[in-house]
């Protein structure tokens, strides 16, 4: 018979074996065979019920250690920007120990909350208990529900805002934290998803009156997680900066550089001036400076200023406020470009031939001092013969040759031939009280392409220098359309009557002589959207695979690091490659630069969609008083549970449920982008002229919904009340005959 271990040799062997504590694993080990397994099982029990282990699944562990894989939270990162996280069970006694989190180049960027299956080493003498590096992740963040608290006799429910949801959530007495009835609220899910019945949640902030002023852009801001309060400490470091001076740096105070921006712009960061180029050898030549707000001086490595700007990735803009990256007392103030201020800059001095081509460019790290603060429209109105009393002294010296070097910019971009894309933008318009005044079209001015081309020149310049010098950045990459939308766009095209050409490499010229060819007709604003829905996202990489939009082989964001930390890193690389200072790029920054590309491009993501959401809740608030009206728009999608339309006045989005279209079975035709009618033989597609009258709108979710009237002038058949949510019947064994021949009738008859 086999010796039976003491507790403390079991014990001991569980703490350096931690991976292998099954009850086979502890019998190998010491020998254990036959009758002696009961007298093991009985002592692993007793051991158990004294408390020395805890028993998971069919192993055994020490209860105050963690096991060597662990199912953990994230937490938030601390002031040093390091991330911990903390086991999601933890049966010993006292607190829960904390790990740090080691990261490879080549993790995800992880968010706190998010529920994470981590390989644990223990460590000695430091502020956290283990080290743990990511294994994957397990699932997606703890669910959070933002929506309106209804009061019930027991607890009550909450209807989620998002109008991708439709279930409510129950919430159990002693679970409301005092709601009010119709408050808004963050809950998060209490207890497992149940099959049966609905799911039940925790609220666990209450943020006030859903229909409020302003409202819209809270709800984005809790719903996708923006962090829109400044730790103390990140305040207080702010708030002890001064003005940089100008030991280290060359005056460019004597230079008039001006800045040109929206009228109610937030901040300045960029800076142009431009002159006639006096070299002989470049005949017809400009000269052009950009200056872009010093930021790095401010914002250096390894700081509490760092590590927030890191997490937050980019300052965010809604109709009624910004959520900053950085601070007030530097996006507003130091790192502003205010008028006759003197502020830290590096500028780029780029030399363009009289062909628009950039012949060179040279970096400085310079004092500047804006010599006028403009807005786009008085420097348009001033360059087309009515210059106010601001512009009117600049004209010679300043807005006449930014205009010149902008007309020779323009024939490289001709040559070079960007993607063209002409959608007119709709800015919301709010009154003092925060709400919509009006939904009108943004204008758009040479001024504005004059500004993007000189900061698109200087973007370049930045990615030049930097691989020319050798050092890491962070590229913008943006990649050509995936075969799969190109093919849904040649689709489209020929749809519409147009052609895109085929069996070659695609190139921005061909999107460009589609767009050309839809230019002034009734498909213009379709295929443009539809092009633009082709584009793949771009994003960061600490690697160059080119700008396929912008019709460029190398190009990095430097222009904007007040609002974007990529701009920064751009700028920490310019530093160490020109040895201006020691707060150029740290060894933390290089190590993890392609983190922090994962990274900020989907803080970059999340903000985009924030945006979009609460422009959809400020549209459906400035429509909720005219439901019952009629308008005319274009179908802008095509769904198997329904239609999207485009409104033409607002540009709003709505959707046309399938239920409500005709009486008839409509058949999704997926690749086609079609609803094709069974009886009636009614084709839908994209870019089509209706008529909808809007029958709901949610200002709490931005959803609205639409009643189809006609098609292309052609009265659409009411379907009969068949009750909410309710489909039109289903023909059994519907059959698919004659499809293609009516595909290509469908093409004909949309030329």
């Amino acid at each position: 018979m086999s010796q039976l271990p003491t507790k403390q040799q079991v014990l001991d062997w569980i703490s350096e074996n931690p991976t292998q504590t099954s009850k086979r694993d502890i019998a190998r080990a010491f020998g254990i065979k036959g009758a002696t397994r009961i007298d093991l099982k009985r002592l692993l029990k007793e051991l158990e019920a004294e408390g020395h282990l805890s028993k998971r699944g069919k192993t055994y562990r020490d209860p105050d250690k963690l096991p060597p894989v662990s199912v953990l939270r994230v937490e938030a990162p601390d002031a040093d920007g390091d991330l911990y996280a903390s086991p999601m069970e933890w049966a010993g006694d006292g607190a829960a120990p904390r790990a740090i989190l080691v990261m490879k180049s080549s993790d995800p960027a992880l968010e706190p909350g998010e529920r994470i299956l981590a390989r644990m080493t223990e460590v000695q003498d430091e502020p956290y208990a283990y080290e743990a590096r990511l294994i994957r992740r397990i699932g997606t963040n703890p669910i959070r529900i933002l929506g309106v608290f209804r009061k019930g006799s027991e607890g009550g429910r909450i209807v989620p805002v998002d109008k991708g949801q439709d279930k409510e959530w129950l919430v159990d007495p002693g679970a409301d934290e005092g709601a009010k009835d119709g408050e808004l609220v963050e809950a998060q899910q209490s207890g497992p998803k149940s099959r049966m019945g609905l799911p039940r949640a925790r609220i666990v902030a209450r943020l006030g009156d859903p229909t409020a002023a302003r409202a819209a852009s809270l709800i984005a801001i809790h719903q996708h997680g923006i962090p829109d309060a400044f730790p103390d400490d990140v305040i207080a470091e702010a708030d002890a900066q001064k003005p940089a001076g100008l030991k280290g740096r060359d005056d460019l105070r004597d230079l008039p550089l001006v800045t040109i921006d929206p009228a109610d712009a937030r901040d300045h960061d960029d800076a142009v001036y431009a002159h006639t180029d006096d070299n002989p050898k470049n005949p017809g030549g400009h000269v052009v400076w950009v200056a872009i707000a010093d930021v790095a001086h401010y914002v250096t490595p390894n700081s509490s200023l760092d590590a927030e700007a890191r997490r937050r990735g980019n300052s965010t803009y809604f109709p009624d406020r910004v959520v900053p990256m950085l601070p007030a007392r530097l996006s507003g103030d130091l790192c502003s470009l205010h008028e006759g201020v003197p502020r830290a800059c590096i500028a780029v001095r780029m030399v363009l031939s009289a062909q628009g081509q950039k012949i060179s460019h040279s970096f400085v790290r310079g004092l500047m001092k804006s010599h006028a603060s403009l807005n786009y429209a008085e420097v348009q109105a001033a360059q087309d013969g009515q210059p106010n009393e601001k512009c009117a002294p600049l004209m010679d010296e300043v807005i006449a040759p930014l205009y010149a070097a902008y007309e020779a910019a323009k024939l490289a971009r001709a040559s070079r031939q960007p993607l063209d894309l002409d959608l007119p933008e709709r800015k919301i318009v709010l009154d003092d009280d925060g709400k919509v005044n009006s939904v009108a079209f943004a204008d758009r001015f040479d001024a504005h392409r004059l500004i993007e081309e000189f900061m698109i020149l200087a973007n370049v310049a930045a990615a030049e220098e930097l691989t020319r010098l050798k050092r890491p950045l962070l590229f913008r990459i943006h990649e050509e359309p995936s075969a799969q939308k190109l093919e849904a766009l040649r689709e489209v095209a020929e749809a519409s009557g147009f052609t895109l050409a085929k069996g070659q490499v695609l190139k921005t010229r061909h999107l460009n002589h589609l767009l050309s060819q839809a230019r002034d007709t009734e498909f213009d604003e379709l295929v443009n959207l539809s092009t633009l829905r082709s584009m793949s996202q771009a994003y960061y990489f600490h690697e160059n695979f080119g700008h396929f939009g912008l019709a460029l082989g190398s190009y990095a964001h430097f222009t904007s690091p007040i609002r974007r930390y990529s701009d920064l890193i751009v700028h920490r690389a310019l530093v160490s490659g020109h040895g201006w200072g020691n707060d150029g790029l740290s060894p933390e920054d290089i190590e993890r630069l392609e983190a922090t590309a994962k990274h900020i491009s989907e803080t970059e993501r999340r903000s985009m969609v924030a945006e979009r959401d609460t422009n959809d809740r400020y549209l459906a608030s400035f429509l909720a008083e005219r439901v019952g009206n009629e308008f005319g728009g274009r179908v802008s999608g095509i769904a198997r549970f329904g239609l999207f339309v485009k409104l033409d006045e607002t540009g709003a989005d709505g959707l046309v449920p399938i239920r409500s279209v005709g009486d008839e079975y409509f058949r999704h035709e997926k690749e086609e982008q079609l609803l094709i009618g069974e009886k009636s033989g009614l084709v839908i597609g994209l870019g089509q002229r209706v008529t909808v009258r809007l029958d709901e709108a949610v200002p709490t979710t931005g959803g609205l919904i639409l009643h189809l009237l006609d098609i292309e002038g052609r009265k659409v058949r009411q379907a009969r009340n068949r009750g909410v949510g309710k489909s039109a019947p289903r023909k059994p064994m519907t059959s698919k005959r004659k499809s293609a021949k009516l595909k290509k009738k469908v093409k004909r008859s949309r030329r």
